[in-house]
């Protein structure tokens, strides 16, 4: 099987692709993976570290052709503020439960989660039902804002863990490993 040796960044690349991959926000974070494009190209991603890949970035083969990332679709919740301070106010709530966001110009996108929701409408802030791509922010250690092409780069499912001593809202899956004060 032909793999896919690295990744030519957010639309860095010139060349058609030779195909593309659809893929949530869960399914970006791989090092190693057998994946079929749309077309049907059977490949193996086989990186030395595993990235967050990002819509728009290219995976390249062994024999130099390119597969096209796209992020798929999947529930958010979109989230409108009234002005950039409002936006700031909201986005640093978010930022300390350790959510993965998307920072937009006049809003934030989250995963949907009902606790949280609910916080920010408590904030003043709007909340709209979306289907979109999914593309947060990769963290205080992920170089430029994405870890996408930095191996040495953390990234927060990589390194963040929550536990029972926790003072916020839904934990996805994470124990927690350091302290609020």
């Amino acid at each position: 099987m032909i793999r896919a040796t690295r990744v030519e960044g957010q639309h860095h690349w010139k060349a058609a692709g030779a195909d593309t991959v659809v893929l949530g926000f869960d399914d970006r974070h791989r090092r190693r993976m057998a994946m079929t494009g749309t077309r049907g190209l059977k490949f193996l991603l086989d990186l030395e570290n595993a990235i967050a890949l990002r819509g728009g970035d290219a995976l390249v083969l062994e024999d130099g052709r390119l597969i096209e990332v796209v992020a798929a679709a999947e529930p958010l919740a979109e989230i409108r503020v009234t002005d950039p301070q409002h936006l700031v106010r909201v986005a640093w709530h978010l930022g300390n439960r350790h959510l993965p966001t998307q920072i937009m110009a006049k809003g934030l996108r989250i995963r949907r989660d009902h606790v949280i929701e609910a916080m920010v409408k408590g904030l003043g802030a709007r909340v709209i039902e979306i289907e979109a791509p999914f593309d947060p922010e990769g963290g205080a250690y992920a170089g430029g804002g994405h870890a996408a092409h930095d191996p040495s780069a953390h990234d927060h499912h990589d390194h963040h863990h929550h536990d029972e001593h926790c003072d916020h809202g839904d934990h996805q899956g994470y124990s927690h490993a350091h302290d609020h004060e």
